[in-house]
């Protein structure tokens, strides 16, 4: 019997961690990063400190668990793509997988977006550079020339300005995302057309 019982107090934990991620999110958003304590994060809960405490002891702990959780699509990307031939085809498909992943994480790149401070004193800045440089090397042939190298990570920052640049122009994430993908999608195409030699 005590097996079913384990189950759904692991599953319940965390769905705990999972609230608490969200809310901290959602605070830190609202009024910044610094302006939040934990306290407010276990009020907004509804739970005491000592049980917040339980999941996390520090603000940045939560944020980095965020990150973590957000981000590792955007690892098992990475992965996959180390795997793979250096073809046109994988290199737009790393960029249709990684508009998916960013779309997941939104929220988080919102608040990095709006406290880019914080974020370069904590963890998650340096963190989040590598991914980039992860995803840039398998984008770019090692012997492409400055400009294309230029058009790779651009199709990156295209996906990124899609997430919070754009939100004026076009006010459908829909379109706005199709635009924004078509966009890094030529750039990758065109880098990769000089490479082969075309």
């Amino acid at each position: 019997m005590g097996g079913t019982m384990d189950g759904t107090k692991q599953r319940r934990r965390g769905d705990t961690r999972q609230r608490i991620q969200d809310v901290a999110l959602g605070l830190f958003a609202e009024q910044g990063y610094e302006k939040t304590s934990l306290r407010e994060i276990a009020e907004r809960l509804d739970v005491t400190k000592a049980a917040l405490y339980y999941h996390f002891k520090t603000k940045e702990e939560i944020l980095v668990s965020i990150f973590e959780d957000l981000s590792r699509p955007i690892e098992d990307l990475i992965e996959w793509g180390r795997r793979q031939p250096h073809s046109l085809e994988t290199k737009q498909e790393i960029i249709r997988r990684y508009s998916a992943a960013l779309m997941e994480a939104a929220p988080l790149f919102r608040f990095m977006q709006e406290n880019q401070a914080t974020i370069r004193e904590l963890s998650i800045g340096d963190m989040f550079k590598t991914k980039m440089l992860g995803l840039r090397d398998i984008l770019i042939d090692p012997d492409a020339d400055l400009v294309d190298q230029v058009r790779c990570i651009s199709a990156l920052f295209t996906l990124h300005a899609g997430m919070h640049v754009l939100q004026e122009v076009e006010s459908d994430p829909g379109k706005r995302r199709e635009a924004v993908l078509e966009v890094a999608v030529d750039l990758i195409t065109q880098a990769h057309r000089h490479t082969a030699g075309d």
